[in-house]
Order: C-alpha cells, then sequence, then structure tokens
C-alpha cells in the first residue's frame, strides 16, 4: 500500500477537484484539514507515508525536517515554486519535489473584490443588515481616484489592466521599476515617497523578500492620506502589522483590506479580528475551484508520472 497525503487542505477540498481514483488501486489517501508546523509533530504524522502533497508555502518543509522524515519518497507542491521547501536538503535526501502549474490570475480578481470591499463597506454594511439596522455608513467612488500599485508583475499588472474601467489615475513604484515598464501597464512611474502620498487606494504586488520585509511601516502610513485605504493580497510582513493596527485605530488611512498575515492561519485572539474597519479573508485570493483543479489535478499526475518513472515537473532535479 501506498500512502498519500495531502496536506493544509483547508476547505476539504482536494478529493473533488481531481480524480484520485485514476491513481493505481494501491494508492491510499489521507487528507489532513488542519496547518501541522510542530516538526516533530509533522515527522509523526508523516511516518510511513510515501508521498506528499502540500500547497505552496502553507506548511514549510526546511532543512530540520528531512532529517526527521521516515520513508517520504516524492513531495508535491502546488505551483512551479515554494520557498517553504529547502530543495537542496530535499535533494539531498534523495526526494524529488514536483510542482503544477499556476493559473494566476484569481489574485488580481480578489484584489479588486477588496477594493471594492473596502471603498463600500461591504462587510461592515452585511453586519448591519443582519443586525437589523439599515444605512450606516456610506462609501466612496473608485471614479477619479488615484490607484497606487506597489510592483507590476504578474498580478500587479492584471490590476492595472483593470483601472481605467474605473476611470482611476494610475500611478506605480517597485525598486527596480522603469517608466517603460510603469508606461506599458497604463501607469505612471512615481517616487517611493509619492506611491505613499498621492495613492487614494494603495495596492501591493511584491514578492516578499529581505528587501519588501517591512516596507509599509509605520513612517509609511503617516504619509498616507487620511482618506486613504491600502490593500494586501501579497505577503503580510510586506506591511508593518502593529503599525497597520495603530494606523486604522487612530485615523492615519481610512481603511485597510488584507488577505495575508504575519503568521497563517491568523489565530483566533489576534488582535486584527478586532480592528473595526479593517476587511479581512483568510488567503483566499488562489483559491477558486479553477486554480484547486489545476493544483490537485496536475499533483495527480504528477504522482502517476512518478510512479511510471518519468517524473514531470521536477523543481530539484
Amino acid at each position: 500500500m501506498r500512502r498519500i497525503a495531502i496536506l493544509d487542505d483547508y476547505a476539504d477540498m482536494a478529493r473533488s477537484c481531481a480524480d484520485w481514483d485514476s491513481l493505481p488501486d494501491d494508492c491510499e489517501i489521507e487528507v489532513y484539514t488542519d496547518n501541522l508546523v510542530d516538526l516533530d509533530a509533522l515527522a509523526a504524522r508523516l511516518k510511513g507515508v510515501d508521498i506528499v502533497c502540500i500547497m505552496r508555502e502553507r506548511t514549510p518543509f526546511p532543512t530540520a525536517l528531512f532529517d526527521k522524515l521516515d520513508g517520504v519518497k516524492l513531495i508535491v507542491t502546488s505551483g512551479m515554486r515554494n520557498r517553504g521547501v529547502d530543495m537542496d536538503a530535499a535533494k539531498a535526501a534523495g526526494i524529488p519535489v514536483c510542482g503544477t502549474d499556476s493559473p494566476g490570475h484569481a489574485t488580481s480578481e480578489h484584489t479588486w473584490g477588496l477594493i471594492h470591499a473596502v471603498a463600500r463597506n461591504a462587510p461592515h454594511d452585511d453586519r448591519m443588515m443582519r443586525a437589523g439596522k439599515w444605512q450606516t455608513r456610506i462609501g466612496v467612488d473608485l471614479k477619479g481616484k488615484t490607484l497606487g500599485l506597489i510592483g507590476l508583475g504578474k498580478q500587479g499588472g492584471r490590476v492595472a489592466r483593470v483601472a481605467p474601467a474605473f476611470e482611476m489615475d494610475l500611478i506605480a513604484w517597485s525598486p527596480n521599476m522603469t517608466a517603460e515598464t510603469a508606461a506599458a501597464n497604463g501607469a505612471r512611474l512615481v517616487s517611493r515617497e509619492e506611491i505613499f502620498s498621492q495613492s487614494d487606494f494603495l495596492s501591493i504586488h511584491v514578492i516578499l523578500s529581505d528587501r519588501s520585509r517591512g516596507m509599509v511601516g509605520e513612517a509609511e502610513l503617516r504619509s498616507m492620506k487620511p482618506t486613504a485605504r491600502i490593500v494586501n493580497t501579497s505577503r503580510g510582513p510586506i506591511i508593518d502589522q502593529d503599525a497597520l493596527v495603530k494606523a486604522l485605530e487612530e485615523g492615519w488611512i481610512a481603511g485597510a483590506a488584507v488577505d495575508v498575515f504575519d503568521v497563517e492561519p491568523l489565530p483566533a485572539d489576534d488582535r486584527l479580528r478586532a480592528v473595526e474597519n479593517l476587511v479581512m479573508t483568510p488567503h483566499s485570493g488562489y483559491t477558486t475551484m479553477e486554480t484547486y483543479r489545476t493544483f490537485y489535478g496536475e499533483m495527480v499526475e504528477d504522482i502517476q508520472a512518478w510512479l511510471d518513472g518519468a517524473p514531470i515537473r521536477l523543481l530539484n532535479p
């Protein structure tokens, strides 16, 4: 019997998003809907497991974990990169790591959902309606407002292409952005200082790195308009969480919408949950049926190819 463990399937969707029954009859599927990151406990869970399927950057696989694994022969991750997996350690342990395609557009769609939600107080209004109330706040238009984008990669570029439909002025900045790159996406390149001071809505689309960690801190938030709103669908630590809470509670900015957090899943007692003018979603920017069908469907393909002795989409050759 070959044991296949699917980790971090929070919404318990893996089984319904792929044809796992197409694998040989001796494959046994185990699905875990929690997030177990303690190395000893995780190693114990995976003892005797042959194949591990993971969602990118949910459960980390650092060097120390590979020293504890007993029996794992293949790791399959969603996406074609996973910064949470030490690829060299996996290779040294003789464990191939295979990836999947990623449609890539879902997060930019979600970004616009969050922009609208924070502009029109949608979560607040929903709560008021359920409490028997009617209009208690009013929102703001997007038309004529300035949308600032930090980063114009795949996600930022997709967000940029939608802005003209709402007649928004578009500005952009990142450490290496050129005026040509900005113009190609319909934006005007501005300075780091200007992206914060001029934006009515500011959306973050850079990867987490040593350079971007804490990129948005107290000084940056204080420099924004008191009517501004900030949106983060990239990675939590890009915004200093303590500074964000202070900015929202003290009214430096009008609101924020975040899909990503320093610690995920967000602890039940985290202070962010009590901030009124904050829209939160549970890192669901990419979690659509279509994306999951790609992820889990290609995980099945990866497993079958490995069983056939011809691994595909190998990340640590």
